[in-house]
C-alpha cells in the first residue's frame, strides 16, 4: 500500500455534492493517420492495457481509513476492469463545438467512483471532418500537472506506427481482495502516534512562510504567528532574507461565490508564434504574455457585466516543485503562488509591463520558499477534521462576509512542440480541464502544443453562462499587443 500525502488528501477532502477534485483534458485527434483510418475503442483499450505497467496510478484504488484517523492509502485494484474505465459515445449531428463543450462539461461535473481507480477516458465520435475527441478525467489526488504530462508521454508516441514497449516486468500480483474496514482501522490506529511528530515538524518548517498559504493565513492570529516565526529564524541566522507579503486582497466578483454542481467548459487556440512575437517585441516571457492577455480578457468580461473592481484581481498560479529525481513518483508536488491580475489597468501595454514585474517578484518568492510548504501546511490539520476544515475554508471564502483566497486560477503548462500520436491518430489539440471551488469559480489553463496555445476554461454554469466570450477576448488582446509599436518592458 502507498499512503497519500496531506496535499494529495486535500483534493479528496474538498469533494462534496457540488465539488469534484479531478482534472483532465480534451484531445482532438485526426484518425486518418491511424491503422485503417479510424480510432476504435478496442485500439485504445489495447494500447492502455499494454502500457499499464508503466503507469502504476491507473491501477490504484482508494482504501479509506475509517473515522479519518489517518490519511488514506492507494492499493492495487484486485478487480481492475479496463472496460469500465475506457468508454465511447457519439455526438448527435451536426457535432458542433458547442455540443462537444456541453457534453464534456456534463461528464466532467460527475464525480469519479471511489470504489474503482480514479480515472476515466471517453472516446467521442461525431465531430466535423471525421475528427474524434478523447476526454480524460483523473483525480488530482493522484497527479499534478507535471506527473500528468508524464502519463501523457507514456500513452502518446512520436510516430504514428507506435513504439516497442519494454516487456512488463514481473509484477507483484494484485491482492485477491481489497483490505476490509477492520484492516484499514488498524492501519489508521497505527498512524495515530506519528501525527504529533508530523505536525510539530511541519509547523516548525511552514509557519514562517504561512502568508503564502491564503487558505490558512486568513485564520485569525496565524499570519502574525508566521511573522514572529520568520523574524525569529532570521535573528537565529536560519534564513538570510525575506520576500515581502504580497498584501493582495482579492475583490469579490460574480465568479467568487458559492458554486453549483454544474460546469461550463469552453476551449480555443492561439498562435504560439504570435505570443512569441509579443514576447520578443516587449522584452518579456511567454508566461508574462499569457497572464497579461488573460487579465485583459477577464477585464473585458467584467466590463460587459458592469462589475470591474478598482483594484486588481488575485490569481492563483500553480508552480511545480518536482525535481528530476522525483520523476515517476506521481502525486502532488506543487506550490500555489499568488500574483496580481491587472484587470484594473486599461492600457494593454502598461498591463503587460505590470504583469512582467509582478511575475518576476512571484518567481523570486517561489525560489525563496521551501518546496514542501503546501505539504507541511496541510499537516497543521489533524486527519480527523481534514474534510471539515477544507469545506469550512471554502464556505468562508465564498460567503458574502468573507473574502476569497483567490479570484481565479491561471495555469500555463508546457507541452511538446512536435506532432504526437495516440494509437496512430495524430493529436491536433489538447485542451486542459481543471478544478473550480467555492470562492474561485473560474479556471483558465493553457497547454502549448505544436506551435499553438490550447486554452481550456472551466467555470460555474450559473456564475458565467457566457464564459465562451473569454475565448474571443483572448484573441483580441493578442491582436492589440501585436499591432502596438513596441518598446521593451524589461
Amino acid at each position: 500500500m502507498r499512503q497519500l500525502t496531506a496535499l494529495d488528501q486535500q483534493f479528496l477532502a474538498l469533494e462534496d455534492s457540488r465539488h469534484v477534485g479531478h482534472v483532465g483534458g480534451l484531445a482532438i485527434l485526426d484518425p486518418s493517420t491511424a491503422p485503417g483510418g479510424e480510432l476504435a475503442l478496442s485500439s485504445l483499450q489495447s494500447l492502455i492495457a499494454e502500457r499499464l505497467h508503466t503507469v502504476p496510478p491507473l491501477r490504484w484504488r482508494l482504501a479509506e481509513v475509517p473515522f479519518d484517523l489517518d490519511y488514506d492509502y492507494w492499493i492495487d485494484d484486485p478487480d481492475f476492469d479496463i472496460d469500465f474505465h475506457v468508454r465511447e459515445l457519439g455526438l448527435a449531428p451536426p457535432g458542433t463545438e458547442a455540443q462537444l463543450s456541453e457534453q464534456v462539461a456534463r461528464i466532467f461535473a460527475r464525480p469519479l467512483d471511489r470504489a474503482r481507480p480514479l480515472w476515466e477516458l471517453y472516446l467521442i465520435h461525431g465531430l466535423p471532418d471525421g475528427r474524434v475527441a478523447v476526454m480524460t478525467k483523473i483525480h488530482h489526488a493522484m497527479i499534478d500537472g507535471m506527473s500528468g504530462a508524464e502519463i501523457m508521454g507514456v500513452l502518446y508516441d512520436l510516430d504514428r506506427t507506435g513504439r516497442q514497449m519494454e516487456p512488463s516486468p514481473a509484477l507483484v500480483p494484485a491482492p485477491a481482495r481489497a483490505p476490509g474496514e477492520l484492516e484499514m482501522l488498524m492501519h489508521g490506529m497505527a498512524g495515530l502516534p506519528r501525527y504529533p511528530l508530523r505536525m510539530f515538524g511541519s509547523v516548525r518548517r511552514a509557519l514562517p512562510d504561512i502568508a503564502e498559504v491564503p487558505s490558512l493565513a486568513g485564520i485569525p492570529g496565524v499570519r502574525l504567528a508566521g511573522r514572529v516565526a520568520g523574524t525569529t529564524q532570521r535573528l537565529l541566522g536560519r534564513r538570510s532574507r525575506v520576500i515581502g507579503d504580497t498584501g493582495l486582497v482579492p475583490p469579490r466578483t460574480s465568479f467568487n461565490g458559492r458554486v453549483s454542481a454544474h460546469r461550463r467548459f469552453v476551449f480555443g487556440q492561439l498562435s504560439l508564434a504570435e505570443i512569441k512575437q509579443i514576447k520578443g517585441a516587449w522584452g518579456c516571457t511567454v508566461n508574462d504574455v499569457v497572464v497579461s492577455i488573460c487579465a485583459g480578457a477577464v477585464r473585458r468580461w467584467l466590463l460587459t457585466h458592469d462589475e470591474l473592481p478598482d483594484e486588481p484581481l488575485v490569481a492563483q498560479i500553480p508552480v511545480s516543485v518536482r525535481t528530476p529525481e522525483q520523476r515517476g513518483t506521481f502525486g502532488n508536488r506543487i506550490l500555489l503562488m499568488t500574483a496580481p491580475l491587472f484587470t484594473n489597468e486599461a492600457d494593454p501595454v502598461r498591463r503587460l509591463a505590470l504583469t512582467h514585474d509582478a511575475l518576476a517578484l512571484m518567481k523570486e518568492r517561489h525560489q525563496a520558499l521551501p518546496a514542501n510548504l503546501l505539504q507541511d501546511a496541510n499537516q497543521f490539520i489533524p486527519p480527523a477534521v481534514f474534510s471539515r476544515a477544507a469545506r469550512l475554508s471554502l464556505a468562508i471564502s465564498s460567503s458574502k462576509r468573507g473574502r476569497p483566497s483567490w479570484n481565479l486560477v491561471i495555469s500555463n503548462v508546457p507541452g511538446p512542440q512536435v506532432p504526437i500520436y495516440l494509437a496512430g491518430a495524430r493529436l491536433e489539440a489538447n485542451f486542459p480541464l481543471s478544478v473550480i471551488t467555492d470562492g474561485m469559480g473560474l479556471n483558465i489553463t493553457v497547454m502549448s502544443y505544436c506551435g499553438r496555445m490550447d486554452f481550456g476554461i472551466v467555470a460555474d454554469r450559473d456564475q458565467m453562462p457566457d464564459v465562451a466570450d473569454l475565448i474571443v477576448h483572448l484573441q483580441r488582446e493578442v491582436d492589440v499587443l501585436r499591432e502596438t509599436p513596441a518598446v521593451a518592458v524589461g
